[in-house]
């Protein structure tokens, strides 16, 4: 039974983790993986075919635990605990869920401190007592009625009358007062772990195509002085289709990880087929394509990569000699029918891409369907939404074009 410590508006954990409010996803499931000797039997929970209508969640079905994740920026935003008697927690260092210690609304009185007067839902028979930043339900089955409010008169107030007895039946730490408006804060500067985030990416283009990317990068900076407090920073920075390894790295530092395609399906497309797909051209070592990935569940990466918050700047031309462009823009979270209402419709038939590992021939997730357009990939699911775009820059002249260039 895991033994956690409640920290309100903050975080559940222990000495050698812990969930923290903000969190991104991928840490989380990472400290899954590193402890899953321990913590067993996690579901995630997604909708399939509306994944920005519903919060991402892990289930932690052995230790009665969900994390609830927003929709969008896959972040941690919610804690619940939603079954006490499979955990032990404990305020400050002193328990008040135990098996010997029942979390009682007098031990949550004893614990936590005076609070405003309860919220009853009827409908749920459901007593709501909240603190900043963590709400306790009672459930009130049990009862012969329902609590009563009685005035006070020396403050103007009612105060709720709680039968004595009553036990917690959920437990939910989350940032402010209200959880049913509560939004995932700001990533915690103890989850940057010497690691750069890009808060947001703006595609660079002209009236062709992507020339670069602007990111706008977060990171955990110290200040001068060796005790200085860490303070997040974030800074820009800008790079293009022919940048160099070093020009890269000057501009976001070093890689977070590295990772090696297993295989590559498309390899039969390409003029060179055992040639790996690099980022880098293998023989200029330029800047030759970027990849931005959404990060959806329901994806066959899903998890490798963080979501990339992207926006594609577009101008497009409406007919007639004197129409002017329209400026629009495609972001992370557009469907494939509205990028084709603002593209138009491929000339040619997608591409079907079907993942598998060389272990497991199968694929839960099924094929996902790559188009073309204005110097664009984008890899479709088969709910609607993108899973990357890939960007390419202008085709390099040949060798022969280049000195013909040179010479006039």
């Amino acid at each position: 039974m895991l033994d956690l410590e409640v920290v309100p508006e903050r975080s559940l954990g222990n000495e050698q983790w812990e969930f923290a409010l903000g969190m991104p996803l991928a840490q989380a499931i990472s400290i899954l993986q590193k402890h899953c000797r321990i913590i067993k039997n996690v579901q995630v929970l997604y909708s399939e075919q509306t994944p920005l209508s519903h919060d991402l969640i892990l289930n932690l079905t052995q230790d009665g635990i969900k994390l609830l994740f927003g929709a969008c920026n896959q972040r941690l935003k919610v804690i619940e605990v939603y079954d006490l008697s499979k955990v032990k927690l404990k305020y400050c260092g002193v328990h008040f869920n135990t098996q010997a210690i029942a979390p009682t609304i007098e031990q949550i009185d004893q614990s936590f401190g005076a609070t405003h007067p309860g919220v009853y839902n009827a409908a749920e028979q459901l007593f709501h007592l909240n603190f900043r930043g963590l709400s306790f339900s009672f459930q009130l089955d049990s009862w012969n009625e329902a609590p009563k409010y009685e005035p006070n008169f020396a403050h103007g107030l009612a105060s709720l009358q709680i039968p004595h007895g009553a036990t917690v039946k959920r437990m939910y730490i989350s940032a402010g007062n209200n959880l049913q408006d509560t939004k995932a804060p700001v990533m915690p500067l103890a989850c940057f772990l010497g690691n750069v985030y890009a808060e947001c990416v703006d595609v660079l283009r002209d009236g062709v195509g992507p020339l670069g990317l602007r990111l706008r990068l977060l990171t955990a900076g110290c200040g001068p002085g060796v005790m200085a407090d860490a303070k997040m920073r974030a800074v820009e920075r800008n790079i293009y289709f022919g940048d160099s390894c070093q020009d890269v790295l000057s501009a976001l530092g070093s890689p977070h990880k590295v990772f090696y395609k297993s295989e590559d399906k498309m390899k039969i497309h390409s003029p060179s087929p055992h040639k790996q797909d690099l980022l880098f051209d293998s023989s200029t070592h330029l800047v030759k394509k970027f990849v931005l990935h959404t990060n959806f569940p329901g994806h066959y990466n899903f998890n490798i990569y963080h979501r990339c918050d992207f926006k594609i700047p577009l101008v497009i031309k409406k007919e007639g000699a004197a129409a002017q462009g329209e400026d629009c823009t495609l972001t992370t979270y557009s469907k494939w029918d509205q990028i084709q209402e603002l593209l138009g419709h491929p000339m040619e038939k997608p591409v079907v891409l079907h993942r598998s590992s060389s272990a497991n021939n199968t694929n839960p997730f099924g094929s996902t369907f790559c188009f073309g357009l204005q110097r664009m990939i984008f890899e479709v699911m088969q709910n609607n939404h993108i899973a990357s775009v890939t960007l390419y820059g202008a085709p390099r002249p040949s060798s022969r074009a280049r000195a013909e260039a040179i010479g006039h």
